[in-house]
């Protein structure tokens, strides 16, 4: 998923030294999401840092 790296659930480990997906999933959304047959995620939000800095 090409998109991942813009989404703001995708973080830095620095004890692993690799990204992972911090998006909160129970099992019922994660069952879901692995017996998917879209490309698509569902849980996908854009990374936007400076959306709190134009609220202000």
């Amino acid at each position: 998923m090409d998109r991942c790296e813009n989404c703001q659930f995708y973080q830095y480990d620095e004890e692993y030294d690799d990204y992972f997906c911090d998006a909160a999933l129970d099992e019922d959304d994660m069952a879901r999401f692995v017996a998917s047959q879209t490309r698509e995620c569902p849980f996908w939000r854009p990374s936007d840092d400076y959306r709190t800095a134009r609220r202000q």
